[in-house]
This record gives C-alpha cells, sequence and structure tokens, in this order.
C-alpha cells in the first residue's frame, strides 16, 4: 500500500479551483495576470463595471461568466444567474442596466428542452429587470466538455453624470449596509448539489439590485460605494473594499443577517457564511447622516432584512483592514481566503 502523499501543486504555476473563488488566489489572479496587461483599468473598476465619459452621459460596461453546476437550483436556473449577474454588476456602478449580449457554450447531447428553459428563464427575468438581449453568439463543444451549458454575459448600462460610486470615496465615519441576510445562494446549491435538506427551504437570493440602488441614488442618499457579494461572499467584499480605500472597517458580527437555515447548514458543512456567495445582496457604504434613510429606502424597494453592520474607522486605525468584531467585543483581523469553499455556484 502506497501511503505516501504527493505534494500540492504550487498555485503560481498552473490555475487551481481556488483562483475562482474570489479570495487570495482570485486577487493574485487579478494583479500579477490581467491587471498588468490590461492597464487601461485599476483594480478599483476592475470587479463590477467600468464607466466611461461622453457628451451625453456616462455609460457602464461589464461582462461575466456563468458555470454553475447543477444547472437549476432552488430560487433560479444559470439563465436568471446570468442576466441578474450583469444586471447587477452594471447596478453597483450606478447604472440603469439597458441592453444584454450572451454567448452560449453547449455541450453536444445537450437536451433541447434543457436550453429552451434556460433560454426563456433569461428572457423572463430580462423583462421583468428592463433590459433588452440584443446580441449573442453560440458554439457547440464535443459531449463532456462544458458540463451541459456555460454562459457568458456582457452589458451597457447608463450612468447620471454626478455618480461615482468608488472605494477612494470612502469616508471615516461612514456607516456600511448590507441589503439582506448572507449566504443563501452558495447554500442553496450545495443543498442542492449534495442532496441536503432541512426543515426551511434553502432558496437562493437571485434576483436583480438596481432598482434598489436607483432608489438610493434618487433619494440623494451619499453613497461612497457599493459592491454585490458574490464570489467570496461579504468578508471578501469588505476586505477588498477596505484594501482598495486604505480604510479600516469594522464589522459587528451579531449584526450581519443570516437566517438559522444558512447558520445550520454553514455549521453542518464547517463554512463561515461570512464568505458564502449571494445573488441578490449588496453592501452600501454611506455617509452616517443619512444611513437611516438609506435603510428606510431599501426596507421601502423590498429589502426588509437591510442592516446596518459596521462603520469605518478613525484615519490610522488598522488602515486598509477589516475586521470583526463578536457579542463578546472581542476583535479579530478577516482577510482573503486561500482558496474556493464551494466550487461552480456562479
Amino acid at each position: 500500500m502506497d501511503l505516501s502523499c504527493p505534494l500540492p501543486e504550487d498555485p503560481a504555476d498552473c490555475i487551481t479551483l481556488g483562483h475562482g473563488g474570489g479570495g487570495r488566489l482570485s486577487q493574485r489572479l487579478l494583479e500579477e495576470i490581467f491587471l498588468p496587461a490590461f492597464g487601461t483599468m485599476g483594480p478599483e473598476h476592475a470587479l463590477d463595471a467600468f464607466t466611461v465619459g461622453a457628451t451625453s452621459g456616462k455609460m457602464a460596461f461589464s461582462t461575466d461568466s456563468h458555470v454553475v453546476h447543477p444547472l437549476f437550483f432552488p430560487g433560479g436556473d444559470i439563465g436568471k444567474l446570468a442576466v441578474c449577474g450583469t444586471v447587477n454588476d452594471l447596478a453597483m456602478s450606478g447604472a440603469r442596466p439597458r441592453w444584454l449580449s450572451v454567448g452560449f457554450i453547449l455541450e453536444e447531447g445537450l437536451p433541447m428542452e434543457t436550453l429552451r428553459k434556460v433560454v426563456d428563464s433569461m428572457a423572463a427575468t430580462a423583462k421583468a429587470a428592463g433590459v433588452s438581449i440584443v446580441a449573442g453568439d453560440t458554439k457547440v463543444v464535443e459531449r463532456g466538455k462544458a458540463d451541459g451549458l456555460y454562459l457568458t454575459t456582457a452589458g451597457i448600462g447608463t450612468v447620471a453624470r454626478e455618480v461615482e460610486l468608488v472605494p477612494g470615496r470612502i469616508t471615516p465615519g461612514d456607516t456600511v449596509i448590507v441589503s439582506g441576510d448572507i449566504g443563501r445562494h452558495g447554500m442553496a446549491i450545495m443543498a442542492q448539489r449534495e442532496g441536503l435538506a432541512f426543515d426551511a427551504p434553502l432558496v437562493s437570493d437571485c434576483a436583480p439590485l438596481h432598482e434598489a440602488v436607483q432608489g438610493l441614488l434618487d433619494a440623494r442618499v451619499p453613497v461612497r460605494c457599493l459592491r454585490d457579494c458574490t464570489r467570496g461572499g461579504l468578508a471578501t467584499v469588505l476586505v477588498e473594499l477596505a484594501r482598495q480605500s486604505g480604510r479600516c472597517l469594522h464589522l459587528e458580527e451579531a449584526a450581519v443577517p443570516v437566517t438559522e437555515t444558512v447558520r445550520a447548514a454553514c455549521e453542518l458543512l464547517g463554512i463561515d457564511p461570512l464568505y458564502v456567495a449571494n445573488e441578490g445582496c449588496f453592501v452600501a457604504v454611506v455617509a452616517n447622516e443619512m444611513a437611516s434613510e438609506a435603510l428606510d429606502r431599501l426596507r421601502d424597494a423590498g429589502f426588509p432584512e437591510a442592516t446596518r453592520i459596521g462603520e469605518v474607522a478613525s484615519e490610522g486605525d488598522g488602515a486598509g483592514r477589516l475586521f470583526l468584531q463578536n457579542a463578546f467585543g472581542i476583535r479579530r483581523p478577516l482577510d482573503l481566503i486561500s482558496g474556493e469553499q464551494l466550487p461552480r455556484i456562479c
């Protein structure tokens, strides 16, 4: 019997699943491969959408790929996920989404009925979100090469000229808000994949977010920055905002909304819900004096779980870092995770 254990491959030498998790390896991929080659954008713009000025106003552009397994899950499917993902990326730049394109990578043997259901779901989601799918492409690969179906979407939105939502605008004293409970998408995918059942069903939060964002902007809430909590979850988004802004962010653990079902599923699987992906949840950093107004606007827009979860600390206090304070007042730093907690969830 061979009891030897091979050393893990150096993630610097090849792509691993961890490079898709939104954590430390994803950040290395961005900083060491993509940004040096495509140097037209800074890291603060590389996460969601890129905005450019024009005489008639600003436009935002974004693109995303989707490899979720299984293709259908409680609360959505790969088609709904693709539309919501790109709509939400545009929304995080303050844009109102207008047009989408989609590329289909189809695997030989995919049932036509499966494709029809995905396409119908995309059409219905786009209509509900007020966006048009105006261009696309289709490729077919050999059996076993695409896990049935992959999608790539790109989107264009329009941005009011005065809107600028970037980490550099984050200011000491600002309030950190999350629009809803966390972890539902990732745990719904995991439960479906592994055949796990709970007393209360796990349903993905997959939904478009642009109307909620526009409600904040229309109310003139001083929004500094927005991020949707997808790959890597809430903690990863806040770590990135702390680094990009050079500010210290404090997160109150007891304030973060997590349903009992998600908490139970995470405890069962040994997963931290702070790092689990969402597809209908975003973080807003807003001026403290308008935090209550922001929460009221979000709740009126259909986000009853919108909650104040933290603040931006004073100058010089742990600059560029995220700290989590528990119910006992103990504070510890949070960082990007190194690997992939839940692969193939978006």
